[in-house]
């Protein structure tokens, strides 16, 4: 059954098993929540973070954004029932917001759908440190002086301004929060937590089952402090499910409370908890970090231990089986430590990341069952959210800013033309290139041919290239270090000649699809006259049918008389054939 529909009597079950009152929203319950920092992990498992190698670009919407764009985003966050809606903080700290704006939920002022950016300037300059997102949509969002703002769906006060008027702008929440510096936030489908840095948890909104933790199943209006087992202990994250919460102590105590039918809170049974409940089945284990999916749960232990419990129908659980667990479950047992687990409330999907940077994925993926970890080819937990939960949503605020760690590929690109580190350089043109030996005698049997014949320690240490031009030698150099090329079409035509001579098969393919993409009527009779002088059969067809289709206008160019008379003959005869003369 599908997610959100409604069974007889008026109640509604999600696609895990969730049974609940239904909702009056006329939005079905489909949260995406972002989850924030878990708590400061031992020195050693800091040493062991691996940078999130992602591209925004996997997430359709993104696809809207210019190259530009894309390149000033710091931060970003896909949500929205359908992934419908993102928000992106740039470099310069200004916040953009496009999509459906389903509930008012970009915070623009106004219910217009946008594809193209709108800046949020009641935000800007604001360093954003946590967001997170529920059904309606509602977002929160908290700043680096620990503001907490939100707008969005407030049906039930999910907002906790005390009204239940939609937020159609970024409102700041103040009540019964003053003097607390906020940290991170969590929303469930209707509700919303918030963590300050003195380690104190406040919750409001819908709380039907008890996720606000007040002890009753009254709304809450305005954030309420969660107390009873949590008064006087320091809660260092927090996770939010549809209907549920979850926190983590700095003992490593996990505490969960709210709707329980599928187990989800792991206490050993089934039924809601209206005040926070401790986990006894994790009892001596030491728990960094907590994640929630739309019915389950995750925990990541100081030992890089991996517990699940909660709804399985979709194998989130990577038990192997279907079957609900309503208390935490050692999973991936036979794997190399654990450094960072994911999950979103949204889907039911779960991934984990690996000391070794090896991603794991397991449950819902794309309308499959994954009952066991499978090995991604990804590098970040992030990566598979875009790629295989439904909606392709993202589980956290994204960040761009990684590490200091370069990979391989990126130490390369960063050491191309550096003075400081070649052992050897091209004199084009009079201008010099500086590069590695070693890296062309890796990268290209041309020069690992001519260094190993004829390289000796007493030869200078530059070479001078006579029969390419300074760009195209520069780009076919570049390309050994990145694998990229960046050239106009007339220029391409000279590397084309060089990857033809050097036997770079790669780069002449490579240079053919600049060709094809930058051919004009101006252009286009000098390039298929390169195309066969370096041999490149599929490149001349295409230049040839191009020139067929826009024959009057190409006969009319320079390049088209400039050319060698029997080059002339053979076209005229070829586009003949072709019927290019008939009446």
């Amino acid at each position: 059954m599908s997610q959100g529909s409604l069974l007889p009597g008026g109640r509604s079950r999600d696609s895990g098993g969730l049974t609940t009152s239904s909702l009056p929203s006329p939005v079905p319950p489909v949260p995406i929540p972002t989850l924030g920092p878990c708590p400061t992990p031992p020195p050693r498992r800091a040493r062991l973070r691996y940078p999130a190698m992602v591209d925004v670009g996997k997430w359709p919407l993104f696809t809207l954004l210019g190259a530009s764009e894309v390149a000033s985003i710091r931060q970003a966050c896909v949500f929205g029932t359908s992934a419908n809606e993102a928000i992106y903080i740039t470099h310069d700290d200004e916040v953009f917001v496009f999509g459906l704006n389903c509930s008012n939920c970009l915070g623009t002022g106004d219910s217009q759908s946008t594809i193209v950016p709108k800046k949020l300037d009641f935000l800007r300059g604001k360093k954003v440190v946590s967001l997170s997102y529920g059904s309606g949509p509602h977002v929160l969002l908290v700043t680096e002086e620990g503001e907490l703002f939100a707008w969005g769906h407030n049906g039930y006060s999910q907002l906790g301004n005390g009204t239940t008027n939609q937020g159609v702008a970024p409102i700041l929440v103040s009540t019964n929060l003053q003097n607390k510096k906020i940290r991170e936030v969590a929303c469930g489908s209707h509700h919303s937590l918030a963590l300050t840095h003195d380690g104190e948890v406040f919750a409001w909104g819908y709380n039907n089952c008890g996720q606000v933790g007040s002890g009753s199943t009254a709304n809450q209006p305005t954030p309420r402090r969660v107390t009873n087992c949590l008064q006087g202990k320091v809660v260092m994250g927090i996770a939010c499910g549809q209907t549920s919460s979850m926190a983590v102590l700095d003992n490593g105590e996990v505490f969960g409370w709210g709707y329980n039918g599928n187990g989800q809170l792991g206490v050993g049974n089934n039924g809601n908890q209206l005040t926070p409940c401790r986990l006894a089945a994790l009892q001596g284990r030491c728990v960094l970090q907590i994640a929630s999916g739309y019915a389950h749960s995750l925990a990541l232990t100081d030992e890089g231990l991996l517990y699940a419990w909660g709804a399985n129908t979709y194998g989130q659980l990577g038990t192997g089986n279907k079957s609900n667990q309503l208390s935490p479950v050692q999973i991936m047992t036979e794997k190399e430590r654990i450094v960072e687990i994911a999950a979103c409330h949204s889907t039911h999907t779960s991934a984990c990341k690996t000391q070794s940077g090896q991603v794991y994925m397991w449950g819902q993926c794309r309308g499959q069952s994954v009952v066991l970890p499978f090995l991604t080819h990804f590098s970040s937990t992030d990566d598979v959210f875009g790629c295989f939960a439904t909606p392709s949503v993202m589980w956290r605020l994204l960040s761009m800013e990684h590490d200091d760690f370069l990979t391989v590929a990126q130490s390369l690109r960063k050491e191309f033309d550096s003075p400081e580190t070649a052992d050897l350089k091209f004199c084009v043109d009079g201008k010099y290139i500086h590069v590695h030996k070693a890296v062309l005698k890796i990268r290209c049997e041309h020069f690992r041919s001519m260094f190993q014949s004829h390289w000796t320690e007493d030869m200078k240490e530059v070479i001078e290239i006579d029969q390419f031009s300074y760009p195209v030698y520069r780009s076919f150099l570049e390309f050994l270090y990145t694998d990229n090329v960046d050239l106009p079409p007339e220029d391409a035509i000279g590397l084309l000649d060089l990857a033809t001579s050097y036997c770079e098969n790669r780069l002449k393919r490579m240079c053919q699809h600049i060709i094809k993409r930058g051919i004009t009527v101006e252009n286009a009779f000098s390039l298929l006259s390169a195309a066969v002088r370096y041999d490149a059969e599929d490149l001349e067809e295409f230049c040839f049918k191009f020139c067929v289709n826009h024959l009057t206008a190409v006969t009319q160019t320079a390049a088209f008389w400039q050319v060698d008379g029997n080059m002339l003959k053979e076209f005229i005869c070829r586009a003949s054939r072709c019927g290019a003369f008939k009446n």
